[in-house]
């Protein structure tokens, strides 16, 4: 392995996508340390004055919540103590044979300036508005690229691999006792579906999906199957389908990202690649058996686990996050009265350390809400030989696959986003509130209208 990836280095290096962190590349050369790898590149918001070089530590409070994991706080830069909670704190709830920690290589400013310089076109221009390459870091993360198997000699058929990416969401409905009277609504409908009325208003999505992270979580094979289907009219940046590591379906998340016919004949000729089926149900094979794979596996019981460790909501975790800074609560304050803040006195009588737990456990579980699952397929040929992975028979083509199941971004949410998970939170869950009671007043006035035309008393 090269000491360090230097400016060439970049053309062997492709898009694969990215979030609000860091930009991912897949490995397109013929180095065998490389091959099957992504490398996870820290980004920049355009708004900050100055880069930074990745030498800035935890916060001190920080320290408080992490201090019980060996190596994070005495990490000395930021990318090794990410690089840490992945693998000290994340693997354990979640599973080493499906969490990769990965390792460290080192970068010129060269490289990552090469690489900023390649993939701007290929980026969607809201991310490239928003952040750049960190021209900063000297190393970036390589990890395993979740979204094909190792290769294996033998038939052209096992040579090909399709592989989903998932983005749950949040699986559990809160039943806090924190949670306010006027926003008692979040306990009865998810996160998601509330958060895509306010997406759709800021113009962040074209159209509001249908799926519902209950029934993915549900652990019935008829809901798994009708979350896999919404997902699918709707992908949104919480579906995407690939191909050999090439994406063949869904976007990067774009307003604009839709189903449509440009990605459906790429979409339908990979599919063709991996599963032996008739002309016309090559989709609805792959439907059943992504639903097979995901009810079969205890992938989403543990990740549900893990999100659950958030058991008294945003609500009751802001007051604990402000001891825990040793600043007066702002929400006290700004609630008022004396009943309601009866309501949260017990959390700030409590000792500092469970209020340390309590903020912890809810940024583990942001984490947990927020990450990706990638489910990698590909044909069993040889039924008579041992493989190291999982199999499931699709009985609708009467075909073996072998499977591997896997998380990604798995980010450690800084402790500062508690006050933006608060507000964000009154903001999707007021627009909610606001746009069902306008869409009431809007069905009443037509019903109304209806009424007066027909005659029919109201």
């Amino acid at each position: 392995m090269a000491a360090v990836l230097q400016a060439k280095d970049a053309e062997e290096w492709i898009y694969r996508g990215e979030g609000a962190v860091n930009l991912v590349l897949a490995y397109c050369g013929n180095s065998p340390h490389f091959v099957g790898k992504v490398l996870r590149i820290q980004k920049v918001p355009n708004d900050r004055p100055k880069c930074e070089n990745g030498h800035s530590v935890l916060v001190n409070h920080e320290g408080l919540l992490w201090g019980k994991f060996e190596g994070i706080v005495s990490a000395p830069t930021k990318e090794i103590a990410e690089q840490l909670y992945v693998q000290r704190v994340m693997c354990p709830l979640l599973g080493s044979e499906h969490v990769d920690a990965g390792i460290h290589v080192l970068v010129s400013r060269e490289f990552l300036e090469a690489v900023d310089n390649k993939v701007l076109c290929q980026r969607p221009p809201w991310r490239v508005d928003a952040a750049r390459v960190n021209p900063l870091c000297d190393s970036v993360l390589l990890i395993t690229d979740h979204s094909v198997f190792p290769h294996v000699s033998g038939s052209l058929k096992e040579d090909f691999c399709v592989s989903v990416e998932i983005k749950p969401k949040g699986g559990f409905l809160p039943t806090s006792e924190f949670i306010a009277d006027e926003n008692a609504i979040k306990k009865r409908i998810t996160r998601f579906k509330m958060h895509q009325a306010l997406k759709l208003h800021q113009g962040k999505i074209s159209q509001i999906s249908k799926y519902d992270p209950l029934d993915l979580f549900s652990g019935s094979k008829d809901r798994i199957q009708r979350a896999i289907k919404t997902l699918f009219l709707t992908p949104q940046n919480n579906f995407r389908v690939f191909l050999n590591g090439s994406l063949i379906f869904g976007g990067m998340g774009c307003a604009a990202d839709s189903t449509s016919s440009a990605v459906g004949q790429p979409f339908h000729d990979g599919l063709k690649r991996v599963i032996s089926t008739n002309d016309g149900m090559h989709i609805k094979c792959f439907v059943d058996l992504l639903s097979e794979a995901i009810f079969k596996s205890d992938l989403l019981n543990r990740l549900l686990e893990v999100q659950k460790l958030d058991a008294i909501d945003i609500e009751g975790a802001i007051h604990a996050y402000y001891d825990i800074i040793s600043q007066p609560c702002v929400v006290c304050r700004r609630i008022g009265g004396i009943k309601l803040s009866a309501r949260y006195s017990s959390i700030h009588s409590l000792q500092r350390e469970e209020k340390i737990k309590i903020v912890r456990d809810y940024l583990i579980s942001a984490t947990a809400k927020d990450l990706s699952m990638m489910i990698s397929f590909r044909p069993r040929g040889n039924m008579s030989q041992e493989s190291p992975y999982r199999a499931v028979f699709l009985e609708s083509c009467k075909q073996t696959f072998c499977y591997k199941a896997s998380f990604i971004d798995l980010d450690m949410k800084p402790l500062k986003k508690m006050e933006y998970y608060y507000e964000l939170d009154k903001q999707i869950v007021s627009y909610y509130i606001k746009m069902v009671k306008d869409k009431d007043v809007l069905d009443c006035g037509e019903s109304t209208q209806e009424s007066l035309k027909s005659g029919v008393p109201v």
